[in-house]
């Protein structure tokens, strides 16, 4: 067997086993949304995936191997809004207002696959530990970032960073969403509650 040919079988293994992780991935996050991490089988999975369960399990050892990929897969797909435009804004209120709105906006999209991820990764370890190497970081540098602006000091600016933080949860969109504010009407309730806690 020539070397041209070896290369070619492997490179054709190589994009079968890319197109079958593919479709094990999507079958997956399918049904987060559908019915929740918490709730979803390997059995389902491979089901709606086309392939054998044991295919699932070599593919994904663990479920944090699985959590991770569908979270990479989500994230390319479908990101959050870029804050980076934004946060280049000198007012500290219009430059919340600007990360809060298009961040509204993205969690009325997803609210559906978000809140099963968020209720579920209290009760799954795995899903918890990628959620906060994937999420979490990034809202807390975020925060960060959102709260300096404001300039307050010592226990004020405790108050500020906590606000911020309370504005980017997804459970407080949630609530002012249930409420049937629109996005926009949420992000001044929030901007207002940070500019409160800057004592301003």
């Amino acid at each position: 067997m020539s070397s041209q040919i070896r290369k070619y079988e492997l490179k054709a293994r190589a994009e079968k086993q890319a197109e079958t992780r593919r479709r094990i991935v999507e079958a997956a996050l399918s049904l987060h949304e559908d019915v929740g991490p918490a709730r979803t089988t390997v059995a389902e999975i491979a089901r709606r995936a086309g392939v054998q369960r044991l295919t699932v399990y070599n593919n994904f050892p663990d479920d944090t191997d699985l959590f991770d990929a569908c979270g990479q897969h989500a994230m390319e797909k479908n990101p959050p809004p870029d804050p980076t435009p934004a946060l280049g804004i000198d007012n500290p209120e219009q430059r919340l207002r600007a990360v809060l709105e298009p961040l509204y906006r993205w969690y009325r999209k997803n609210a559906r696959s978000s809140e099963n991820l968020q209720r579920d990764r209290l009760v799954m370890p795995a899903l918890d530990k990628v959620m906060r190497i994937r999420m979490d970081q990034q809202f807390a540098h975020l925060a960060n970032a959102l709260a300096s602006g404001f300039g307050a000091k010592g226990p004020r600016a405790k108050a500020v960073r906590a606000a911020v933080a309370l504005a980017l949860d997804f459970w407080t969109w949630r609530r002012l969403a249930a409420e049937g504010t629109s996005d926009e009407t949420a992000a001044s309730l929030m901007v207002g509650a940070v500019k409160a806690a800057a004592g301003d």
